[in-house]
């Protein structure tokens, strides 16, 4: 197989979404994005731990910021790690990491690019990105297909772990879809903004799917000094 080319250093310090992880790695929220890795990884004891999908109640809580940390911190890890933009419909993942979205996802499920080449490295040591690619007409569809069982199956024969941005869970089903094929879910909300309704109704529709419910991150609480962290709960 041939490498995956590195990126240039052009920094994605400067990426809309902020990587935490790799501006300020000492502070406090970088830790709890180390804290709900550790807490993902005391729920895989006696089974790896090769798929997790990030998911959240509806837009704008956060999904995509905590995907993207969470894949930094277990790459920091020394974990082969890949974070696949799933959001075929509102993808993020290639501004904040700074990456070209000729060629994506969409096109492996379709046939029209190769897996392991269209995986884009990053200058994170051991990270590596699939952007969303085009968006499709049928984003469910191409997930729930069979090009996408035997692309996770050839993933796992190259990474360590695997994470998808998937979109919100009451807006469509696509996160629902992966969730059944994924090794475990994680769901995001907001602090003071997801009503309880939205993230009952949320992990009701996920364990429908039989996906592997791993907790909640309660997102954009407020800290006394008027910073935001993150919080993970067990469900």
């Amino acid at each position: 197989m041939k490498p995956l080319a590195r990126k240039p250093a052009t920094s994605i310090r400067k990426a809309e979404r902020r990587l935490i992880t790799v501006d300020n790695p000492k502070s406090p929220i970088a830790e709890q994005y180390r804290t709900i890795r550790t807490n993902i990884q005391f729920s895989f004891i006696d089974a790896p731990l090769r798929s997790l999908i990030v998911t959240s109640t509806g837009p704008g809580e956060g999904k995509s910021t905590t995907a993207a940390n969470l894949a930094v911190v277990f790459a920091q890890q020394g974990k082969k790690t890949l974070l696949i933009d799933a959001d075929l419909r509102k993808p993020t993942v290639h501004y904040t990491f700074r990456l070209n979205n000729y060629k994506g996802l969409t096109n492996v499920l379709t046939g029209s690019a190769p897996l392991l080449s269209t995986c884009q490295a990053t200058e994170i040591d051991h990270l590596s990105i699939l952007t969303s690619g085009p968006i499709p007409p049928n984003p469910a569809e191409l997930l729930s297909s069979n090009a996408m069982a035997q692309c996770l199956e050839q993933l796992y024969e190259t990474f360590d772990l695997v994470i998808f941005d998937t979109p919100p869970v009451l807006a469509v089903t696509d996160a629902q879809i992966l969730a059944n094929q994924c090794d475990g879910t994680v769901l995001v909300i907001e602090s003071g903004g997801t009503e309880i309704e939205a993230a009952v109704k949320a992990k009701e529709l996920l364990e429908a799917a039989n996906a592997k419910l791993l907790g909640v991150v309660l997102n954009k609480r407020k800290h006394r000094d008027g910073g935001y962290y993150y919080y993970y709960q067990y469900k």
